[in-house]
């Protein structure tokens, strides 16, 4: 009977082994650590992560989720009723669209009960003034749906690179004109005969015109509500 020999492997093939197992490790590390340097540098991986969740991020949880989209819509502020039954009349009569005037209306309505101001007399004076064309420029340099004087109110200006001619800046700026016109001169007629440069007018007709308009609004939103 012939004895079996167990050879046991060569101290260079179990270092061969050892060498192939290491290097299929760092080539792995290697591939993970470009990919967390390309992320980083180019913005999808923020640096203040471990690198783990880096490349691979978890969900966010579903209740965080719930919150982001409640707050979005609890900024989406609806139009008020008396609103919308003038915007009804605002597009009929000056031939504009509703998506158009929307944005329009809502500035009114929000800086209107910042400043304490009708939102109606905002809308009745963007009618007299512009017919609300957005781009309106008169031989003054009133600019805008208000006719705001750019050169007289710079300082209202939200930031440098905002314009006059941006409907809902002009009419924030608008209505703060109008706002310090009324204060100045201790009164509604006087403040707008004051905003529309007409204070030496004894007949008030600017002040009559503007005043015409927001009633015509307001029975406007009193149909609508009638309905």
């Amino acid at each position: 009977m012939n004895a079996t020999t167990l050879t046991s492997p060569s101290p260079q093939r179990v270092f061969a082994l050892v060498m192939a197992v290491f290097q299929k490790l760092l080539m792995a590390a290697g591939v993970v650590f470009i990919a967390g340097v390309i992320g980083v540098q180019s913005g999808f991986i923020g640096p203040d992560l471990p690198l783990i969740q880096k490349l691979w991020p978890a969900e966010a949880p579903a209740d965080e989720v719930d919150v982001v989209e409640a707050e979005e819509d609890a900024s989406a502020e609806e139009l008020a009723p008396r609103l919308r039954g003038a915007m009804d009349y605002v597009t009929r009569r000056y031939k504009v669209s509703t998506e158009a005037v929307m944005p329009i209306f809502a500035t009114a309505q929000n800086v209107g009960r910042e400043l304490h101001i009708d939102p109606l007399l905002i809308i009745a004076v963007i009618g007299v003034e512009s017919g609300f064309n957005p781009f309106s420029q008169s031989v003054f340099g009133a600019q805008g749906l208000m006719q705001v004087v750019p050169r007289f109110h710079q300082d209202k200006l939200p930031e440098e690179s905002a314009s006059f001619l941006d409907p809902i800046t002009n009419v924030q700026i608008g209505a703060r004109v109008l706002k310090e016109s009324i204060r100045r001169q201790g009164g509604l007629e006087e403040g707008l005969q004051q905003f529309g440069g007409a204070l030496g007018d004894a007949g008030r007709r600017y002040a009559g015109k503007v005043l015409a308009e927001r009633q015509r609004l307001e029975q406007a939103a009193q149909r609508l509500r009638a309905a």
